[in-house]
């Protein structure tokens, strides 16, 4: 029997699968931010859902991506909010090449301090 690694592997081979598996990536990329985010302000869903004034149904669908129409601006900053965040969006030029690995475009040496910190290792 195949490892769900090997299986991976084979089915990425195939350029429709890889397209699909690419294009998804932001989207659980975000979902596991927010699921991060919940465990470590060590909230339920329940209670995220009391705080934005909604179910603990709902907030389960927007953790999971299952949620259509997709969440609205305003329901994730509330999100956010609730878990002591602030929602930052931001657009990527794609065109441009990628900066080097760590570097951020303003000088505060923030992603430095984040790469360096042991409590963010120890996290990671």
């Amino acid at each position: 029997m195949r490892t769900h690694k090997e299986l991976k592997s084979i089915a990425l081979k195939r350029a429709d699968v890889k397209d699909e598996y690419n294009r998804l990536d932001e989207e659980f990329a975000l979902l596991d931010v927010f699921l991060k985010a919940r465990a470590s302000a060590g909230i339920t869903q329940a209670q995220v859902a009391e705080r934005i004034g909604t179910t603990q149904s709902v907030i389960a669908r927007l953790e999971s991506g299952r949620g259509k129409p997709s969440p609205s601006l305003s329901t994730l900053r509330k999100y956010a909010q609730a878990l002591g965040c602030r929602l930052e969006l931001r657009l990527v030029n794609e065109m441009e090449p990628k900066r080097a690995e760590g570097r951020t475009n303003r000088s505060t040496g923030r992603r430095k301090r984040q790469l360096t910190d042991p409590k963010v290792e120890a996290a990671g």
